[in-house]
């Protein structure tokens, strides 16, 4: 199934608060995203050595439980879903900061691209993600 959430479901993220005006919002593409974020020191939490996002069987209990947690807080048509916030890692590769979890479940589900919020002093790096 594949998962496609409307524009309107999703808010700025609250990490933001007080540096708007340093992060742009607009959708990425998923596959592409996965396949450098693969390269994050994180990503071993949720995904295959070839790159494939873990069942929940596969996953560590922590990890599993923030995964059913975020799926129900999707499930949950009155909430609004704080934009994940992504940038350019020390090794030139995505990382997903704050909203790894909600990007990696609609991810999950099959979504071909999420809104996120992005640096604007990165938006040059992220001109092939971007839908």
């Amino acid at each position: 199934m594949t998962e496609t959430l409307p524009i309107t479901r999703f808010k700025n993220n609250s990490a933001l608060k007080g540096r708007e005006d340093k992060f742009i919002a607009l959708e990425v593409k998923v596959a592409p995203i996965l396949a450098s974020w693969r390269e994050s020191i994180f990503s071993h939490e949720w995904l295959t050595p070839d790159g494939k996002i873990k069942k929940p069987s596969d996953m560590v209990q922590k990890i599993k439980e923030k995964r059913q947690e975020t799926d129900n807080i999707i499930d949950n048509q009155d909430l609004q879903l704080e934009r994940p916030v992504l940038g350019i890692g020390i090794l030139d590769n995505i990382e997903i900061g704050s909203g790894r979890d909600l990007f990696l479940c609609l991810a999950a589900r099959g979504a071909d691209s999420i809104p996120v919020h992005i640096p604007k002093s990165h938006e040059g790096d992220f001109r092939i993600f971007i839908r």
